[in-house]
């Protein structure tokens, strides 16, 4: 009896094949709001003291965002928000290679020149921007709307 059980058994699995395989993937992409088809570069924004920041920038809620900030070391310089950083959600901030995962920002500085890379998900529909701290200048200020 218990040979036929262990033969039946052997059967069904053998039948199964694929429903009963190992269906992880590690090399399946990513998926959902983090998938490649779901990304856009953002124009590079430069900081440069008196210099425009550029922009508008138009965005949608749910798409992943790469766009980088490159400091021309012309003086040490900024960039806030009052509502921007927290209408998004930052996945990762890069510089030189290194990699940051924060669970948000409050600004943003640099005390020379160099780049760094933020990667982020528009989350809250709504009118922001990106200033440079203590500027009034217009031309100092990035107009974002996120839809």
């Amino acid at each position: 009896m218990f040979s036929e059980i262990l033969k039946l058994s052997l059967i069904a699995a053998l039948c199964a094949g694929p429903a009963l395989a190992d269906d992880d993937d590690d090399t399946a992409p990513p998926a959902g709001l983090l998938s490649g088809h779901n990304k856009e570069d953002l124009p590079e924004v430069i900081l440069s003291v008196g210099e425009p920041l550029g922009g508008p920038w138009t965005l949608k809620s749910g798409t992943y965002y790469e766009v980088e900030i490159t400091a021309d070391g012309s003086g040490e310089i900024g960039l806030e928000s009052d509502g921007f950083f927290r209408a998004i959600w930052v996945d990762e901030v890069v510089i030189r290679g290194l990699e940051v995962r924060p669970m948000g920002l409050a600004s943003i500085e640099f005390d020379r020149a160099g780049t760094m890379e933020i990667g982020f998900i528009a989350i809250k529909p709504g009118r922001y921007d990106l200033h440079i701290p203590g500027s009034t200048g217009e031309d100092q200020r990035l107009e974002i709307e996120i839809e």
